[in-house]
């Protein structure tokens, strides 16, 4: 490709391997990406909102919703990483991980296990932590989660609009909450990420 991605605050770096799977040969900038991952990202949601909630808690459902947001950018999009990441599980664990969560999740929802801002909370957070992508994964499991609550009928996320001008995608004080809860999260203290899905 012909340009370098820039990576936002703790986003992924990609490898050599899954660089080369860059699609669109004429764009140059960040911007002229941005552009048209939005675009791909918008036809994703699209597909998605057609799904039942049932769908939504399938593994079929997680890899075609991001071969859906990104299948105009990567060659791989909807396909699992083949690479261990700066964040995120071994990749060979992906297969077990995967369905794990999911059925997890069924079981919350089942037994009333937790308030529904919470099992969103927690499934993204390990959806994220499973990192289930080469790249995307962020913006993949906020779109995930939100199907989830509105299907389930529940209003989707703000993920922390009232923190600051700045989209969650780029640096600055929203996104380093989001980091800082996730990584909260990762200790298993969820209360912080709670509170900023709805902020």
């Amino acid at each position: 490709m012909s340009f370098t991605p820039k990576y936002p605050k703790g986003a992924t770096p990609l490898t050599r391997d899954e660089l080369a799977g860059f699609i669109p040969s004429y764009i140059t900038t960040q911007g002229e990406l941005n552009t048209l991952e939005r675009t791909n990202i918008l036809a994703g949601q699209k597909w998605a909102s057609k799904k039942h909630v049932e769908d939504i808690l399938s593994v079929g459902f997680i890899y075609g919703l991001h071969a859906k947001m990104f299948d105009q950018i990567w060659k791989w999009a909807g396909s699992p990483r083949t690479s261990d990441k700066n964040i995120g599980i071994p990749w060979s664990q992906i297969p077990t991980a995967l369905p794990a969560l999911l059925k997890n999740v069924e079981t919350w929802i089942a037994g009333n296990v937790y308030p529904w801002d919470e099992i969103g909370a927690r499934f993204h957070h390990r959806l994220v932590e499973i990192h289930v992508f080469a790249n995307g994964n962020g913006r993949h499991a906020r779109i995930t989660t939100d199907l989830l609550l509105e299907k389930s009928g529940f209003p989707p996320f703000s993920w922390g609009a009232n923190h600051g001008p700045l989209p969650l995608d780029e640096d600055g004080v929203t996104r380093t909450e989001y980091i800082e809860a996730l990584r909260e999260a990762d200790q298993k203290k969820f209360a912080r990420l709670v509170r900023f899905v709805r902020s």
